[in-house]
């Protein structure tokens, strides 16, 4: 009776270890590869929304780069320069996105005045890297972009960094760790992205418990060399002494707007706030894009980041 209860004891002990390792196996995967957009559907989208001009893009000058990351792998950008001038912004798309979708702030910038660099996140459009972190290796990927802006530019660079989502998670990561740019621009970031992962996964699946994401970090920690707990804006951003426009949509249910109050709140030194009533997850600008390049140029003008740095001997063209 003994030896049958040891083995019935082993065998549900087996069992239960095995399902927990499939769970954590099978949530880390999900969050590793998060499933991609496709770049064709994602240009056709742009396209007819008329957020991306072909005729535009042809026409302007520009420049791709292939920038090393740290992390070991290439890195896609785009340097787009309309304007003769020293002031650029890094624009920094949201996850499963691409640097396509970066193309309506590269026109709203350039509207007021900026040049801009556009780029694929790693395990996105063209860059290279096999997994996504969340922010943890992309804020690595982003201080190798403003590396290579700064050697492009030269040393009169004035720059921005404009993040949406993940983008802005990322933005705010750096910016936390370096903090370099003149300012920032955070779109809908998420606060903490296990706090972000597990709300996802309460809303969309029938999990409900935090066990697979806690499971799922030991296995990204083994696969990954990462724990999802490290990665969380809100430890870095009282680092950030810069200027940072903080947006989010009030009906966005993936990212919740509180998080991005919260960021608003433990912000240290200038900062600006803006809430708007309409728009879904990343759509603030979408939605409304008058109200959103007007508080945008409100922001920089607030903050004497608007007027020109000149160039000496260089003619600049007027925004």
């Amino acid at each position: 009776m003994k030896k049958r209860f040891l083995v019935a004891t082993a065998i549900v002990s087996s069992t239960l270890t095995a399902s927990f390792a499939a769970l954590g196996f099978a949530t880390s995967n999900r969050l590793m590869y998060v499933k991609n957009k496709d770049a064709a559907l994602v240009l056709e989208r742009e396209t007819n929304a008329k957020r991306y001009d072909e005729t535009w893009y042809a026409k302007v000058k520009k420049s791709e780069q292939w920038i090393e990351s740290a992390n070991g792998y290439p890195i896609k950008a785009i340097f787009l320069e309309p304007h003769t001038t020293n002031r650029y912004v890094i624009i920094c798309h949201g996850v499963t996105e691409s640097k396509m979708n970066s193309f309506k702030y590269v026109r709203m910038f350039e509207r007021l005045g900026f040049n801009s660099v556009v780029y694929d996140h790693r395990r996105h459009g063209e860059s290279g890297g096999k997994t996504t972190s969340f922010g943890h290796y992309e804020k690595l990927d982003l201080q190798a972009v403003v590396k290579a802006l700064k050697v492009h530019a030269g040393p009169s660079l004035f720059f921005g960094i404009h993040g949406e989502s993940m983008g802005a998670a990322t933005t705010l990561l750096y910016a936390g760790m370096e903090d370099s740019a003149d300012f920032y621009i955070s779109d809908c970031a998420y606060s903490d992205s296990s706090e972000q992962i597990l709300h996802v996964m309460r809303t969309t699946t029938p999990i409900r418990t935090s066990l697979a994401l806690r499971l799922a970090n030991v296995f990204l920690k083994l696969r990954d060399g990462y724990s999802i707990t490290t990665v969380s804006p809100r430890e870095v951003v009282k680092n950030i002494m810069k200027p940072v426009l903080f947006i989010h949509s009030l009906p966005d249910e993936f990212v919740l707007p509180e998080m991005t109050k919260e960021l608003f709140e433990l912000k240290q030194g200038p900062k600006e706030l803006k809430l708007f009533e309409q728009g879904e997850h990343a759509q603030s600008f979408n939605k409304n894009p008058d109200e959103y390049e007007g508080m945008v140029r409100e922001f920089l003008t607030a903050h004497d980041l608007l007027a020109p740095k000149p160039l000496v001997g260089v003619p600049q063209i007027p925004s």
